[in-house]
């Protein structure tokens, strides 16, 4: 499926952005604008049922890479995938063959929730209400609250159901196909410490942006760019 796409900047490298569950390419409003800065044309992307891209009746997360690669152009110097987008991006990464990969406290292994893993809890969130996305994220500014409501109303939120079969099983890349940084939230409820250890030893370079929750571009931008030094 070919994808919506949006594009920051026109500089003479390529950076290509992938968005987690319920979100799309407006989750990026500070990230693509600061790459574009940094010399790079930045191309953020709408998974298939979010944002503007068609919805479906079949969610994957092998559908999620096969559209990705579809849609984005192979060889970019530069790849960022936040949850969803960083499952989607390490199973896309062989065929995208970007120069770097940066998984943004990545979706490989929702069974480390310490609940167990429930799509239906995102199906769910659908109808959260601002005071519900304000005080879940109190370091959100308002205009990504803001944001936060139109891609929740935009997402068809079927696509959480395709997550149940990764939810019991262990999705970590056996190794980098790419130089790889895992970049985590301070605490993460995907990547735990033992889960942190294994990727190390498989090969990613692991950084911990302190004390930020789990989508570390909203919740602290200032310390989400400055873990990405040497990377961007």
């Amino acid at each position: 499926m070919r994808l919506n796409t949006h594009t920051w900047g026109d500089g003479d490298r390529l950076a290509l952005l992938i968005h987690g569950a319920m979100a799309d390419h407006r989750t990026w409003r500070r990230v693509g604008p600061a790459l574009a800065a940094k010399g790079y044309r930045v191309i953020g992307v709408d998974l298939r049922g979010h944002g503007a891209s068609a919805h479906t009746d079949s969610y994957t997360p092998a559908e999620f890479a096969d559209d990705v690669v579809e849609t984005l152009p192979t060889g970019a110097d530069l790849a960022i995938g936040h949850s969803l987008g960083g499952l989607t991006l390490s199973l896309a990464a062989e065929r995208l063959a970007p120069g770097r990969a940066v998984y943004s406290d990545p979706a490989w292994n929702l069974g480390a929730l310490d609940s167990g893993f429930d799509p239906q809890m995102f199906v769910e969130f659908k109808k959260a209400t601002r005071e519900q996305i304000e005080g879940l994220n109190p370091r959100w500014e308002q205009e990504d609250v803001e944001i936060e409501l139109k891609t929740l109303s935009a997402w068809d939120e079927r696509s959480a159901l395709g997550l149940a079969d990764a939810g019991g099983g262990d999705l970590l890349p056996a190794a980098p196909v790419v130089p790889s940084l895992v970049q985590i939230a301070d605490p993460s409820f995907l990547i735990t410490p033992d889960i942190a250890a294994e990727l190390e030893r498989r090969g990613f370079e692991v950084r911990t942006v302190k004390g930020a929750g789990h989508t570390i571009h909203r919740d602290d931008f200032d310390g989400f760019m400055a873990s990405l030094d040497g990377w961007v």
